[in-house]
């Protein structure tokens, strides 16, 4: 009696499979800078929501600049707290509840995406929404409304009286007093009954 043969040997024996290939990953450090990821570095300033009308009212006595998206108001606070603080303001005069939520939600994306990086600390922010632009417009553009309106906040001169005083209201000007009303003056001194040379008529 013959033995069985082995397996993988004699007419059963299956035909050789291809030759095994091993796979050689560059690491990330290898590849070329356009796809090597960067690190991001990021900022440990995290925005405190400003939330007293009191500070409210401050940041809008203080400096401001306005954009195509929205106002921005600024305040150096002074107070030896280093936290940056963010307000949002959103009137009746944006749109029913539904566009003063978008408008406030979207006021709240382009700060918490630019002000750690860009904003300063001890200052407190007002975002004021707009009319017609900060519910429409372009969420790109309403970055770079944020971006260049920092930039010039923090750029602006500190003024040496103090901040600029609210719209409509001059400072160290007081009313002006109208002149007292005077009649027109006669040519002929007999019109008004009396003599040129101040003698009483006869």
């Amino acid at each position: 009696m013959t033995p069985p043969e082995a397996e993988g040997k004699g007419r059963n024996a299956s035909p050789p499979g291809p030759a095994a290939v091993s796979l050689l990953v560059e690491p990330l450090a290898d590849l070329p800078a356009p796809l090597a990821e960067t690190p991001r570095p990021r900022s440990t300033i995290q925005p405190v929501i400003l939330r007293k009308r009191a500070d409210f009212l401050r940041a809008a006595s203080a400096r401001r600049q306005g954009v195509p998206g929205f106002l921005l108001q600024a305040r150096q606070r002074d107070d030896g707290n280093a936290a940056l603080r963010v307000g949002y303001t959103c009137s009746k005069k944006l749109g029913n509840a539904v566009m003063r939520n978008r408008a406030k939600r979207r006021l709240r994306e382009i700060a918490r995406a630019l002000m750690p990086a860009l904003g300063r600390p001890g200052w407190d922010y007002v975002l004021v929404g707009r009319p017609g632009a900060t519910a429409e417009r372009p969420f790109d553009d309403l970055l770079s409304d944020l971006r260049s309106a920092l930039l010039k906040i923090h750029d602006a001169p500190i003024r040496a009286d103090g901040p600029a005083p609210p719209r409509g209201k001059r400072r160290g000007k007081g009313k002006a007093i109208p002149a007292p009303a005077s009649g027109p003056v006669s040519a002929d001194p007999a019109s008004s009954g009396g003599r040129s040379d101040g003698a009483k008529p006869s």
